[in-house]
């Protein structure tokens, strides 16, 4: 009996390293030192700072996917007052869609102070974003490019984006 009992034991503590390693592959919160590509539905579980240089803190990498900020806050290097440093630097965005389609980002959330747009729809179709606030981003708080299409954007707020040479701005 008490060997049965070890042999319990053991495999529910090997559930649990099991389901706790699942779990964080689709729970972000912390530092983003580089890229972080999705490739399935993820959430945040806390709030989020991006040091990434030279591409987007996160990237959407597999279609069918959202991302839920679960009322976090990304925050990324830029400026606190205007959002940039000095300029923008196109490439320093905090969501994008990586041309990937049917893909999602839903608020509650506030993405803000990243050196360019705080989401980018970059050659995708059916996209969508709701319920988010984008502040203080050197570019556009959330942008459609002229290469997406059927991207649904609603419920969001859009304050303070943009500056005097790139006046991008809101939506």
């Amino acid at each position: 009996m008490t060997i049965k009992r070890s042999v319990l034991a053991a495999l529910v503590a090997g559930g649990l390293l099991v389901s706790s390693g699942v779990a964080s592959a689709e729970d972000i919160s912390g530092t983003i030192v580089r890229t972080l590509v999705l490739s399935e539905t993820t959430r945040l579980v806390g709030d989020v700072t991006c040091t990434v240089t030279g591409g987007p803190c996160i990237a959407f990498g597999a279609p069918n996917i959202v991302l839920n900020l679960n009322g976090f806050t990304m925050t990324g290097l830029a400026d606190p007052a205007t959002g940039c440093k000095r300029t923008s630097i196109g490439t320093y965005i905090a969501i994008s869609t990586n041309g990937q389609n049917n893909v999602g980002v839903r608020g509650p959330g506030v993405v803000q102070r990243f050196q360019a747009d705080g989401i980018l729809f970059m050659a995708s179709v059916r996209g969508w974003v709701q319920g988010v606030t984008a502040t203080t981003n050197c570019m556009s708080g959330i942008r459609v490019n002229p290469t997406s299409s059927q991207i649904s954007v609603e419920g969001n707020v859009s304050v303070r984006n943009g500056h005097a040479v790139n006046p991008c701005g809101g939506i």
